[in-house]
């Protein structure tokens, strides 16, 4: 079974990440496209703009920005598509910048991909 990984953006890449993806609308600050070695920048899977602030990293809002990301992800079969296609592929590792690593996007992504 492919597993997803998650990592934040200013973590040093590993070897076993497989797949690098930002999986986040912003290009993180500071970095580099040498310090990300990046695969791929998947901004259109990440959550809307008005979802992102409304979120703005609330713990207190986590199960209602879970929820109102999946459904801004099942309104976007194509892109959850080919996301799908890379992780059949192998293992990926979802990159996301926030500094909460438990809540945020690539988090809720990586659970809405096991889940569905």
């Amino acid at each position: 079974m492919t597993q997803i990984w998650t990592r934040r953006a200013y973590d040093k890449p590993g070897p076993q990440d497989g797949q690098r993806i930002l999986v986040d609308r912003i290009w993180p600050r500071g970095m580099s496209k040498d310090d990300l070695q990046l695969d791929a920048w998947m901004k259109d899977i990440a959550p809307s703009d008005d979802l992102r602030r409304w979120f703005g990293h609330d713990r207190d809002k986590w199960d209602a920005f879970r929820t109102r990301y999946a459904q801004e992800l099942r309104d976007k079969p194509g892109t959850v598509g080919a996301l799908r296609d890379r992780i059949a592929a192998g293992r990926v590792t979802l990159i996301y910048g926030a500094k909460d690593k438990t809540h945020n996007n690539a988090a809720a992504l990586k659970a809405y991909l096991e889940e569905t």
